[in-house]
């Protein structure tokens, strides 16, 4: 039986972390470029200049899409400045743009997300999209980004929405690895998830269930806690490993589903991931008490439970 667990080379997370990012980056090169989201471009990225002083790095605004033409155009600019390493500074589509930016420029990656509504920032794939914003397809990466930086104020600057869509999205790992583990199912690698993948997502579970609620009134309230550390821990870290490194089943499948139905499309994600997870713990016949529990959880952290909650 052959195993395969695979993680981001350095995983960074705290109040303030975004003060180190000119150190650590430093790890990788003296030149590089820095893929901006435009909301950051736009209002905060002098901050983020004060911190960068052990590197030159070109600071470019994103277009807003990741589709080849944005990529082209990136890569270009990288290697015009010649870069030894790329920045992604934002949400997914930023980060999953400097994902491929650096896998087409043959240099590292470091992925600097500001918002904890994903598992997206640890994993070795970029999703591509036309110009227009259709799906194109899934950039599937040789490896996990080289350094992963979070800084939890900046999370907890953010609209607490998204933080609960990051549990959402997190509240699956567990169960689908469990599937995968129970049914022998492979993982993103093609290949059987390990003991550390199982053990992770557990954990991931037991986090959200224990620190969800206490993270999300820290949110609300703009301040770091332990509670919401660990919560901005499991949804990025631990979950990035679990469905990576364990697999991913019914709850995401329910959620592809769900995109189809056009008002699905204002909800986030997690949002819509959440309620594929209940549905799935009937489907896999879990215990009455686990779903209570699961059912519990989505109530008090304001996860949709019901068909009409998500349009």
């Amino acid at each position: 039986m052959l195993t395969t667990t695979i993680f981001p080379s350095r995983y960074v997370q705290g109040k303030d972390a975004r003060k180190q990012l000119g150190a650590e980056l430093s790890r990788f090169g003296h030149r590089g470029l820095m893929i901006c989201d435009p909301f950051i471009y736009d209002n905060t990225i002098e901050d983020y200049k004060t911190y960068l002083e052990q590197v030159d790095v070109d600071i470019v605004r994103f277009a807003g899409e990741c589709c080849d033409t944005e990529i082209t155009r990136l890569v270009d600019r990288l290697q015009s400045h010649n870069g030894e390493f790329v920045v992604g500074l934002g949400g997914g589509k930023t980060i999953d743009t400097a994902k491929a930016v650096a896998h087409y420029g043959n240099v590292s990656v470091a992925i600097v997300p500001t918002l904890a509504a994903s598992d997206a920032p640890c994993s070795a794939l970029s999703v591509i999209y036309t110009e227009d914003g259709e799906f194109n397809r899934y950039l599937v990466l040789p490896q996990n980004p080289n350094l992963v930086l979070v800084d939890t104020q900046t999370v907890a600057d953010a609209p607490t929405r998204l933080l609960v869509a990051g549990m959402g999205d997190a509240l699956a790992t567990w169960f689908e690895a469990q599937s995968c583990q129970q049914s022998f199912s492979t993982n993103m690698t093609g290949r059987l998830g390990s003991m550390s993948a199982y053990a992770l997502a557990n954990l991931c579970y037991d986090t959200l269930i224990e620190y969800g609620a206490l993270a999300k009134t820290a949110n609300f309230q703009n301040v770091v806690t332990p509670a919401l550390e660990r919560v901005v821990e499991a949804n990025t870290l631990l979950s990035g490993l679990g469905f990576e490194s364990g697999g991913l089943a019914a709850s995401h499948a329910i959620h592809n589903g769900l995109t189809v139905l056009e008002p699905t499309h204002a909800y986030l994600h997690g949002e819509k991931v959440a309620f594929g997870v209940l549905a799935s713990l009937f489907l896999t016949d879990k215990p009455a008490e686990t779903i209570r529990e699961v059912y519990r959880f989505c109530e008090q952290v304001g996860l949709p439970t019901t068909l009409s909650a998500i349009g």
